[in-house]
């Protein structure tokens, strides 16, 4: 199903039609001379993340005269629906797909697949092996991984327990937050990091597996979330089972119930990602690749820690609502 809608409305408009599965076709009233397919790791709209990086992009769309439209599947744990998604859009022929693969080496042959087509590839949040793509646009998320580290110490000078409470394990995201928390903690003879715990994306399942883990190992003294539902059932699960905060948390993303965690005191610290800025510059990069134009391989849009103390200044208010004067 195809909704055509004026570019004012169309942010709403995208986010209730994928709660419902549509895909959304970003479309103004002038005729648009360029076709891009956006397939995000999910378009389940409870993951403000995505909502956030779709508003860049159709921004893009409307600056450079460009028709976007979003496929995705309802989890990001649907690896070979995306699959079937990639190859629906290449039956399409548009002139480029931005795909954000929910696994680092399954997506692979699909996506070369893209590339014989003659349609242009970007990928964008996720990579894939071998960087296939024309153009990668993400944060780094390795040095992120160090960020949320670095945080997490700042809480917890002694020796202690530590678990990961994560999301798909193949993505290759997820691969290099977590590389980048186990490299960032290896040094550190005293510490102990237990084995990671996967979400699949599901915020209900990182809130079920965190409180097997708070039940199995009380000597535990800081977990970090590793993506927003990750993050939010970690915190849900802390907010029942610790009340006295004796176990920190730090975790990814700004939604508005993390920022209530991080206001609480549940949160202590959240590595703040630009998905606007990724979404924006996808859009703006596919179009310049498809004319053959000169691009970067990597785009590193960068991130920033934030916490209770530091979230209420100007720069760090931006980042947190982002929706906020666009």
């Amino acid at each position: 199903m195809k909704i055509r809608v004026g570019a004012v409305v169309i942010t709403l408009a995208a986010s209730i039609l994928l709660t419902l599965g549509y895909s959304v076709v970003a479309k103004s009233l002038s005729a648009k001379e360029e076709t891009i397919i956006l397939i995000p790791k999910t378009i389940d709209s409870r993951v403000e993340f995505w909502q956030v990086l779709n508003q860049g992009v159709f921004a893009a769309a409307k600056e450079y005269n460009a028709e976007i439209k979003i496929m995705g599947t309802a989890s990001e744990s649907q690896i070979d629906e995306q699959i079937k998604i990639v190859e629906q859009a290449i039956a399409e022929k548009p002139k480029a797909i931005i795909l954000a693969a929910t696994d680092y080496n399954r997506l692979v042959p699909v996506a070369r697949r893209v590339i014989d087509a003659g349609i242009t590839l970007i990928t964008v949040d996720s990579g894939l092996e071998g960087g296939v793509s024309t153009s990668l646009i993400a944060t780094d998320n390795y040095a992120a991984g160090r960020k949320a580290v670095e945080t997490m110490r700042s809480y917890v000078q002694e020796s202690a327990t530590y678990a990961i409470v994560s999301f798909v394990k193949t993505s290759n995201t997820q691969m290099d937050r977590e590389n980048g928390v186990r490299d960032g903690l290896k040094s550190d003879t005293s510490i102990k990091l237990l084995d990671t715990l996967y979400s699949n994306g599901s915020e209900d399942k990182a809130y079920e597996l965190t409180k097997e883990l708070l039940q199995e190992h009380s000597e535990i003294r800081g977990i970090f979330g590793l993506n927003e539902p990750s993050t939010m059932g970690a915190a849900r699960a802390l907010k029942e089972l610790d009340p006295d905060r004796r176990i920190k948390l730090v975790g990814f993303d700004s939604s508005m119930n993390e920022i209530s965690f991080l206001e609480s005191g549940i949160l202590q610290g959240t590595v703040v990602q630009k998905p606007f800025n990724m979404g924006y510059l996808a859009v703006k990069t596919a179009l310049q690749a498809h004319r053959g134009e000169t691009v970067k391989h990597m785009m590193d849009t960068g991130s920033e820690v934030i916490t209770k103390e530091n979230m209420y200044t100007n720069e760090n208010q931006k980042l947190l609502f982002p929706f906020v004067g666009k």
